[in-house]
């Protein structure tokens, strides 16, 4: 065994089967640091979450093939990482070894010289770069940009700042830019993440904020979306992030290739709010966390899935394929997109269990570390549109599932009962169905049965 340095390839390995590339979001790695096994070296983003990549071995981080932002194909190579063992080293982001070129940095000095060229971005500044180009009284026609056409990037500024290129010496009040580390590729994109959260935590603490699905008890992470300034004052431009790019794919493939139909039925919860209301503290003491009306409306509809199991299936052309497992996919909106983390066999859990459930995904996407497994496999979707007052809505199917049900905002209105007039809280289901398994009486009758779960919760309902 031979203990010459050598250098591994990693590659951007294949996060799941239907990930095809994947945007480097952010490294953890410089070149020069040490790195163990299993230690994330890279965050990427994903158009269904953002993951992070770990080493497969111990060394030493060699050279950063792929920059900040940049999109990579799975297979394609992100870095290199220095050890001592001649060994081949197993990888699940295929690595192959290789010596480390000699003129690598001559070949970067040349790469950014060829970029240099394009100048058609130059023009075009974020608002972050311009952030930093008024704390420190840059003149940015005086900054060299790397970014793609010549743009000027957060680095770009603050190596600008590091060289003596500011007309004033406050670099010292400026905590995230003189912090250790502040040469990285992402110590602008903290300084925008710090600038772009303001807004949110400045925002008055006893307004809600709005979300769907599940009710976040606090401000969700501001989106780290690039923003540029238009031509003229009257119009400005947001990057179309990997997730948002998904998420318009996945609703125009829905519309285009499901044939929509949707129904809707009115329910009285006033039993389910008198419930809520009686165990609501005790449960808050119990399991430390908040129950919500979503776990009794899941509980409802996966016992009416039971009865009704073609709900649960997927068009296959030349055949209906029924699920066995009931996943219940739950549409979680936050401020920049709409995640759908499953909950998976859902029937096999009582209230209280899908309670805990819906609380942990609501922390997942609120501290933005849902996995790639927690979003797949859905089979059924469900979505809490009355978090934000709507009291009916037309959903579009969560593709390629067959049906997805939303809950309306629970209102209180005079009803009719036995000839009597009664103030009672009503709420509306609504279902969007795809037309080519689902018909009109089967999505009834579906309907019907989780009206009547509903409306058969009582005061000695138990939840364990």
């Amino acid at each position: 065994m031979s203990d010459q340095t050598q250098w591994t390839d990693v590659t951007m390995p294949q996060l799941a089967e239907s990930l095809v590339s994947a945007t480097i979001a952010k490294w953890l790695k410089q070149p020069g640091e040490t790195v163990e096994q299993f230690e994330p070296i890279c965050e990427v983003i994903t158009d269904k979450v953002n993951a992070e990549i770990p080493s497969t071995l111990d060394g030493i981080m060699g050279d950063l093939l792929a920059e900040e932002g940049q999109t990579v194909a799975v297979g394609e190579l992100i870095c290199r990482i220095q050890t001592k063992s001649a060994a081949p080293v197993a990888s699940t982001g295929a690595t192959s070894i290789a010596p480390a070129p000699q003129g690598n940095a001559q070949t970067q000095v040349q790469s950014q010289q060829g970029a240099a060229s394009d100048q058609s971005m130059r023009g075009r500044f974020s608002p972050a770069v311009q952030t930093l180009a008024t704390q420190h009284s840059i003149d940015l026609n005086q900054v060299t940009g790397t970014g793609m056409g010549g743009r000027i990037t957060r680095k770009d500024v603050l190596n600008y700042v590091q060289q003596g290129g500011s007309a004033q010496a406050g670099v010292s009040e400026q905590p995230t830019a003189t912090t250790p580390g502040q040469g990285s590729p992402f110590a602008g994109r903290q300084q925008s993440a710090v600038q772009n959260s303001t807004p949110i935590q400045n925002m008055d603490p006893a307004i809600p904020v709005r979300n769907s699905g599940i009710h976040l008890t606090e401000a969700p992470k501001a989106p780290a979306i690039e923003v540029e300034g238009g031509n003229n004052r009257s119009e400005y431009f947001i990057d179309v992030t990997p997730i948002r790019s998904a998420i318009a794919r996945n609703m125009r493939q829905s519309v285009s290739e499901i044939p929509h139909a949707w129904t809707t039925i009115e329910v009285d919860v006033t039993n389910l709010v008198m419930l809520r209301n009686k165990i609501k503290n005790e449960f808050k003491q119990k399991e430390g966390i908040n129950i919500t009306y979503l776990a009794f409306l899941m509980k409802a509809v996966v016992n009416a899935i039971k009865e009704y199991p073609i709900m649960n299936s997927v068009w296959a052309v030349d055949k209906i394929i029924v699920k066995r497992d009931i996943n219940i996919s739950l549409a979680v909106g936050t401020e920049d997109a709409v995640l759908t983390p499953v909950i998976k066999k859902a029937d096999q859990k009582n209230i209280a269990g899908l309670a805990r459930e819906i609380d942990d995904l609501a922390r997942k996407t609120r501290e933005g570390t849902l996995k790639l497994d927690d979003m797949q496999g859905g089979t059924f979707t469900v979505n809490n549109t009355g978090s934000f007052g709507s009291i009916l809505s037309y959903p579009v199917i969560n593709y390629p599932q067959a049906a997805i049900l939303t809950f309306e905002s629970i209102v209180k209105r005079p009803v009719v009962i036995d000839d009597m007039i009664a103030v009672r809280s009503m709420a509306n289901l609504c279902l969007s169905l795809d037309h080519r398994i689902l018909d009109g009486v089967i999505c009834g009758r579906f309907l019907q049965r989780i009206k009547e779960n509903l409306e058969g919760y009582t005061l000695d309902t138990k939840l364990y």
